[in-house]
């Protein structure tokens, strides 16, 4: 009988990892070209009578009722000076950047085959951490600043958030922008609802992102993947006993779901914890929904949170 079993798992397992290789190889010859402006070089390397020019080339970077005082004053102004000097210094060569856009695109065309190609525009912006990259239908507009390094000697901000200020988080954070734009807005406020809506943004980095761990998708560091991996079962059993599932506490998505330096079970393991457990625990029912069931990408991303639960024979790992 263990014999047996082990045949089926061992089957599954290699036609699955067939499957995987048989998209890769489909997903190569897809031809793309992403074109590169670099408007964070145009801007700082210009002089303040070349403003209006930069204005009408960009408009979409300069607010109406900005006075061009404001922005005299930024080129020139030392600090600003030193960040740009900064940045060119690690993105002297954007090549590796468009490398993985290309890599990122070539993907998203194959599981979205009308996506526009965008081009991919690199600013200096306000060190706006919740607008890293952003995916707007036929650009990507990605902040430099923000990957300078998680150590780099400008940030000033908890280790939480500056653990993912690295240049690898690049594609992952213009994926999760992406998929606000394929699964819309969550209408859906309980624990589940919000479980499984960051699950499926998650989901999509697996199709994505199919060359990164599981760590850099989510933003974790190893050991706090592993920390999860091992807990899972008590999670689970927490939110469970304690009727969350259904519940539309507003203090929920702050104490599980929301970025934050470890989630809130008010108990004596809180600081072992990452946060946003709730959200990578959404990603194991949306995976084990996508290994139970046969339905579309575009289905499941529009599917009801509690539809995907009940049909997605969640079981936590022991």
């Amino acid at each position: 009988m263990r014999v047996y079993l082990f045949s089926i798992v061992f089957c599954f397992a290699f036609f699955s990892c067939d499957k995987k290789a048989s998209v890769e190889k489909e997903v190569k010859e897809i031809p793309v070209a992403i074109k590169v402006e670099r408007f964070d070089k145009v801007f700082f390397e210009s002089k303040p009578e070349d403003l209006q020019k930069i204005k009408q080339q960009y408009p979409f970077f300069f607010p109406v009722g900005v006075p061009d005082s404001v922005w005299v004053n930024k080129i020139q102004h030392p600090l600003w000076r030193e960040l740009y000097k900064e940045v060119q210094k690690k993105y002297s060569n954007i090549e590796p950047v468009q490398s993985d856009m290309v890599t990122l695109f070539k993907h998203i065309k194959h599981y979205f085959p009308k996506t526009r190609t965008p081009k991919l525009i690199t600013v200096i912006a306000e060190m706006d951490y919740t607008n890293k990259s952003i995916y707007a239908d036929s650009l990507v507009i990605v902040s430099l600043e923000l990957y300078l390094g998680k150590n780099h000697k400008f940030y000033e901000f908890p280790k939480y958030i500056k653990q993912n200020f690295e240049q690898r988080q690049i594609m992952p954070d213009v994926v999760t922008s992406f998929a606000t734009s394929k699964i819309g807005i969550n209408k859906d406020k309980t624990l589940l609802g919000q479980m499984v809506y960051y699950g499926k943004q998650l989901y999509l980095k697996d199709l994505l992102l199919p060359s990164y761990t599981d760590a850099e998708k989510i933003g974790y560091t190893s050991k706090q993947i592993i920390w999860c991996q091992e807990n899972e079962m008590y999670i689970w059993r927490y939110f469970l006993e304690n009727n969350l599932l259904y519940s539309d506490d507003s203090k929920l998505s702050s104490r599980f779901i929301a970025p934050a330096p470890f989630s809130k079970f008010y108990l004596e393991i809180d600081n072992d914890s990452p946060g946003q457990v709730g959200a990578w625990m959404g990603w194991q029912i949306v995976r084990s929904f996508a290994e139970n069931n046969t339905v579309a990408l575009t289905d499941l991303l529009k599917m009801p949170a509690k539809e995907i639960f009940e049909k997605s024979k969640y079981k936590p790992k022991k």
